[in-house]
């Protein structure tokens, strides 16, 4: 009998390109302040690439928590369904130099082991320098992604306890 597949929570970014670092933060809170269930793996992603294909085979959903390069305000927040990365309508590599998650979830698809589902809640960027500090619009919205991510875990059955100490 074939193991149920975790829920994964995936954050990407560069924690040395300021606000490209989000991801990697918001993964960071949760992990700080949340005890979450074996239900549900949590991973920084960094700038792994490749190397993400085994969490990305092993989970499902995956929500993944990044940075976004379109044309909106920096610090507006942003969600984007399968459907939507399917049509184009996000950039899943902000990072030149690294694999595009969309190159790598080919490659599980090869394998017959993506994710069906997979959830972007992204943060447009106000500063991509060298800084490991978040922009003074993205850091508030590190809390506010982690709270939404909370409740969409709350729907799909899971209770995130809040650490105490």
């Amino acid at each position: 009998m074939e193991d149920k597949k975790k829920i994964g929570i995936l954050g990407i970014g560069n924690l040395i390109v300021g606000d490209e670092g989000f991801g990697v933060h918001a993964v960071r809170y949760l992990e700080e302040n949340y005890e979450f269930p074996d239900t549900v793996l949590i991973r920084d992603g960094g700038t792994a690439g490749i190397y993400m294909s085994p969490f990305l085979e092993e989970c499902d959903p995956v929500l993944v928590i990044d940075v976004v390069d379109i044309d909106a305000e920096p610090g507006s927040m942003h969600y984007y369904s399968n459907e939507d990365v399917k049509a184009g309508k996000i950039s899943t590599r902000m990072s030149p130099h690294q694999l595009g998650l969309l190159e790598i979830l080919e490659i599980c698809k090869l394998r017959d082991a993506a994710p069906e589902t997979l959830e972007f809640y992204c943060v447009v960027p106000k500063d991509l320098i060298t800084s490991t500090e978040l922009s003074d619009v993205v850091a508030p919205r590190v809390k506010e992604i982690c709270e939404i991510v909370l409740k969409r875990l709350a729907e799909l059955g899971v209770e995130a306890k809040r650490r105490t100490s």
